[in-house]
């Protein structure tokens, strides 16, 4: 069983009480019966996640919409759930919504996942969504540290040339510096240019 499938199966059965409709739901084999329950009325939240899931591992396109719903959740474990999902999906609405959801000023507190499932679709909404959002992050006061380390891991990761101003702005912050660092030096360097850090001697 996948490993994140296993452990969305365990906090659902908790969430549904370990109801016989958890257990149907979870034998079903059919993607028309996981499907249907996205859209029938009155069905019961670790219900559509559960259906979403299996359907977004599976690939079926159906379970778009509610992934990207649940990306954004307040949950984190929802979020963390539906973003493993989306990233095997396949669909290629996925890095768009995702970039939308990264850079939503009114969501940023939700911005985490979608900014980690931009770095792993590496689609080329991903740099210009990290860059803005990162930068955003780097107003004084900013209480979402977290989601501007994941910016910066992340731009580190995907490598683009594109990331080097903001990155080198992320330096002179304290919790972010050490991972700059690191980003910055998985950057190429254009052909003759000396990229210099502060701090460093020379």
């Amino acid at each position: 069983m996948d490993e994140e499938l296993r452990s969305l199966t365990e906090r659902l059965r908790t969430e549904s009480g370990g109801s016989a409709a958890y257990d149907r739901l979870l034998a079903t084999d059919g993607p028309d019966a996981l499907a249907t329950v996205l859209t029938e009325p009155g069905q019961p939240l670790w219900a559509r996640e559960l259906a979403a899931f299996r359907l977004g591992l599976a690939g079926d396109r159906r379970a778009f919409e509610a992934l990207v719903l649940l990306l954004n959740h307040r949950d984190p474990p929802r979020c963390a759930s539906a973003a493993h999902a989306l990233a095997r999906l396949g669909d290629p609405r996925t890095a768009r919504a995702a970039a939308a959801l990264a850079t939503n000023e009114l969501r940023v507190a939700y911005a985490l996942h979608p900014v980690r499932l931009l770095t792993e679709l590496r689609a080329p909404e991903a740099v210009p969504a990290l860059i803005t959002t990162l930068r955003r992050r780097l107003r004084p006061h900013d209480p979402y540290r977290r989601v501007a380390l994941a910016c910066v891991e992340g731009l580190g990761e995907l490598g683009d040339p594109r990331a080097e101003p903001v990155l080198t702005e992320a330096l002179a912050h304290p919790a972010l510096a050490e991972a700059a660092v690191r980003a910055l030096a998985r950057i190429p360097r254009q052909r003759g240019s000396r990229r210099r850090v502060p701090g460093q001697d020379g």
